[in-house]
């Protein structure tokens, strides 16, 4: 029978924790999920940048920083424009750590 090798060592949060980069590394990683998100929404609709502005009531730059996944600086209000010009609803929900 195979024996089962256990986990040495912390975890990448714990990593990541430790050097004080959690927070930034999650805040990429949910701005990545969200921007595809609001790509494939775009795609599947078959909207272009300039449309989906238009139904955001924005600018297309604003839309460019929307789907730039490097860009964090996202408000509750833009994300939820671009979900209901996609017929999306924003979940927000904080969890315990």
């Amino acid at each position: 029978m195979a024996k089962v090798k256990r986990h040495i060592g912390s975890s990448l949060d714990d990593l990541l924790s430790e050097d004080g980069s959690l927070e930034v590394v999650s805040a990429r990683a949910l701005k990545r999920v969200l921007a595809w998100q609001m790509q494939e929404g775009m795609k599947k609709r078959g909207l272009t940048k300039v449309a989906m502005a238009k139904r955001m009531r924005t600018s297309r730059s604003a839309l460019d920083r929307l789907l730039d996944e490097s860009d964090t600086g996202l408000t509750i209000d833009t994300l939820t424009r671009a979900a209901k010009a996609l017929g999306y609803t924003v979940k927000i929900e904080l969890k315990a750590a």
